[in-house]
């Protein structure tokens, strides 16, 4: 059980990493990602930038 809370601890310090490293991508850069997860499927990713794209104003 320790484990699993553990590897739940990891899972969601890696989440909160990569929703930073994105917002703190530039306006080139943050449009470049969204632009190639635009045509996959829903996901994480995805919806981070669209999110970080509305709060600045920007679109691709």
């Amino acid at each position: 059980m320790k484990r699993l809370a553990e590897q739940g601890s990891r899972n969601d310090k890696r989440a909160a990493a990569i929703e930073a490293a994105i917002i703190a991508l530039d306006n080139d850069d943050l449009l470049d990602l969204a632009d190639i997860f635009e045509a996959k499927a829903e996901n994480p990713i995805k919806e981070i930038a669209r999110f970080e794209m509305a709060k600045r104003g920007i679109s691709l």
